[in-house]
């Protein structure tokens, strides 16, 4: 259906402007005819494929040329539908009017009115102030426009302190009050003409309805129309994360009672590709020791310069709380690198809170744990970290603005706010300066496993788009160890990706890629994979005693030691031992022995029925379960009268993994298993 819907527009389009040029205005001696041109003035953006909520490139047409019409005449409006190659437009709804269903934050704006502040262009349009249209407050919302019970507008004339200006917008109330729709003052919406028009989202278009269309007549002079704050769902676009970089392209539809040639209404308006690629260290712990140690450091790596933005536009030095930056955002056709694009506060009925072009934060990146065993304890950085001249975590430290910083917030979805969200949070503490890892600056959160998966999530607050950024973030792992019963042996992973995603209900996935009212932007799509952060082996020692013998005559001594108590403070452990018995075929069962207590031997005979029995002959595994045991053999004849050989054990380094390659070409090592290893 969509690609009928696309061939309809691909034939419909240019037969629309075929039909507009035999009835173009001309200019007759005096003028050239009204011709209008799709120009993108900045740069076509990158759309991260994994964004819900991505900004396009604001589309510009600039208008020339056309016939004078009267002063005192309603200037004729138009239609304009903007349709994407995308699942849906997002831009975020502000329907709060009856009648006003679809209204939303995507703005037209004429002649780029910025009340002539800095970064104004020239001209009599830029000099104004920003008015919408206040038909969206009417009986018919926002379908009219300037047309009729809409905000209408006559061609007048304007005395400024900068001059007259002939054949421009003004408002029904200036004409009501002057006869020949001359205002003297303009300075508000009471007389000049509205400049800023709301956009209606349907599906993946977006309609202007009534937009006026005065021909600016004179050379050298331009109309502008600007089409900006237009989001779209660039993850279900195509390309991107499953088929590679794409493209969001637009097609312009005019429709009404006037004309307004388009020569190139298909533009580009944006490129997609993988913005985040994400890694992490990992850990291996032993179960019985208590720890207190480094776990992971997590990476998050950009894909493109942009792919990371503040909530607003403007630099922070490190450390610095103010999370919204104190810039107003709103010069028509400025570059923006943040999560918000052109802000105006002021559509009429704003009665749901929301401000048309403000994101409710910058990007946030994600971090959810899981498997981690109950008890244990994982804490996170604050902040980002860096590695110092001494190779130890540090906190990202100094005034420079050209460092990367993120900051730990509340929820995926917490109210950006103006003060550091981790402060929310308790248990923070300061690893100690004399560790290896990390120096005193850098602060930590406790988040204290309950089996559940934890989710942690930080907002970038200030971000370097002219570089490639990696962002990364340390974890520590801290529990108390007790042998064979806490924490479980296993494996923990972690899941990096932006945040908020639906995944742990930030929002409903049935309303990711759509204009649902109180979705957050940005969202995003999860698309991580699991990442073992730590793994937690089991406290044992493997020993192998190559020759047993039971057989007439003969039996086998066995003693095994737990060592570990001695003079250095080890950590003293108490465990059992089961002993595995193999001769090729019919194998005695295992057998268990102990707790061998730390400390001490535990002698045994393998011809006890509990163990390898009368007639035995050839080899035991013991996997003891705890750290530091060790074994000696002894053969001998039935009544101990003669000794044929007494050996140690041989400590295995791996009572978990498959033996096969062991030693295989490889030099006498920790890694090739026949060694006694002590």
């Amino acid at each position: 259906m969509a690609d009928f819907r696309k061939l309809i527009l691909a034939i419909a389009v240019p037969t629309l402007f075929t039909g507009l040029a035999s009835a173009q205005v001309t200019g007759g001696v005096t003028g050239s005819p009204f011709t209008c041109a799709v120009q993108n003035v900045t740069v076509t953006p990158n759309l991260r494929a994994e964004g819900f909520t991505e900004q396009t490139g604001d589309i510009v047409l600039v208008c020339t040329g056309g016939a004078p019409l009267a002063v005192g005449s309603q200037i004729p409006t138009v239609n304009i539908q903007v349709f994407y190659n995308v699942p849906a437009v997002t831009s975020r709804l502000i329907n709060n009017v009856s009648g006003a269903a679809g209204a939303s934050e995507a703005l037209l704006l004429i002649d780029e009115p910025n009340n002539g502040g800095p970064g104004s262009q020239g001209g009599y349009g830029p000099s104004l102030p920003q008015v919408s249209c206040p038909s969206v407050a009417g009986t018919n919302g926002i379908t009219s426009g300037a047309g009729p019970n809409g905000c209408v507008q006559f061609v007048g004339t304007v005395s400024t302190s900068a001059g007259v200006f002939s054949g421009v917008p003004v408002s029904q109330t200036a004409c009501n009050s002057f006869a020949t729709c001359s205002v003297a003052v303009p300075g508000t919406a009471a007389n000049i003409g509205a400049n800023v028009y709301q956009g209606v989202v349907s599906g993946a278009s977006v309609t202007f309805q009534g937009v006026p269309v005065l021909p600016p007549v004179s050379a050298g002079v331009s109309r502008i129309y600007r089409i900006t704050n237009v989001r779209v769902n660039a993850n279900g676009a195509g390309g991107g994360i499953a088929g590679g970089p794409g493209q969001v392209n637009a097609s312009i539809s005019i429709s009404g009672a006037t004309s307004l040639p388009i020569s190139n209404p298909n533009p580009i308006v944006g490129f997609i590709q993988k913005g985040l690629t994400t890694s992490a260290s990992s850990a291996t712990l032993a179960q019985c020791n208590s720890q207190s140690t480094l776990g992971s450091i997590l990476n998050f790596t950009e894909l493109f310069g942009t792919a990371f933005k503040t909530r607003v536009d403007g630099s922070k030095v490190a450390g610095a709380t103010n999370m919204i930056a104190p810039i107003a955002q709103n010069v028509p056709g400025t570059a923006y690198n943040s999560e918000s694009n052109f802000i105006f506060p002021g559509l009429p009925n704003g009665a749901n809170g929301f401000t048309a072009g403000l994101a409710d934060f910058g990007t946030r990146l994600k971090a959810v744990f899981s498997n981690v065993p109950a008890g244990v304890t994982v804490y996170v950085s604050t902040t980002n970290v860096t590695s110092n001249a001494n190779g130890q975590i540090a906190a990202p430290t100094g005034t420079s603005t050209a460092i990367s910083y993120a900051q730990l917030v509340t929820s995926e979805t917490a109210v950006d706010g103006n003060t550091v969200a981790g402060a929310s949070f308790t248990n923070t503490f300061t690893q100690p300066s004399s560790s290896t890892n990390a120096t005193s600056a850098v602060q930590y959160v406790a988040f204290t496993s309950t089996g559940a998966a934890i989710p942690v999530v930080w907002e970038v607050v200030n971000t370097q788009p002219q570089a490639i950024e990696t962002i990364s973030f340390a974890v520590w792992v801290a529990y108390t160890g007790v042998t064979q019963t806490f924490p479980p042996a296993g494996t923990s992973q972690v899941n990096l990706s932006y945040a908020p995603t639906p995944t742990n209900g930030a929002f409903s996935a049935t309303n990711a890629g759509t204009t649902a009212v109180n979705s957050p932007i940005p969202r995003f799509a999860d698309t991580s994979s699991a990442i073992t952060f730590l793994t937690i082996n089991l406290c044992s020692t493997t020993l192998l005693f190559p020759y047993v013998t039971t057989v007439t005559g003969f039996t086998t001594g066995i003693v095994i030691a737990n060592t570990t108590t001695d003079p250095f403070k080890t950590t003293n452990q108490t465990g059992t031992c089961v002993l595995n018995w193999y001769q090729g075929a019919n194998n005695p069962a295992a057998s268990t022995i102990g707790p061998i207590a730390s400390g001490t031997v535990l002698p045994l005979d393998a011809s006890g029925t509990t163990f390898a029995g009368q007639g035995f002959s050839g080899y035991m595994i013991a996997v003891c379960n705890f750290e530091l045991a060790h074994g000696t053999a002894v053969i001998q004849d039935i009544g101990a009268q003669h000794v044929m050989a007494t050996y140690l054990a041989l400590i295995l380094p791996t009572g978990i993994n498959a033996r096969n390659g062991y030693g295989s070409g490889a030099a006498v090592s920790s890694t090739s298993p026949e060694q006694l290893n002590n």
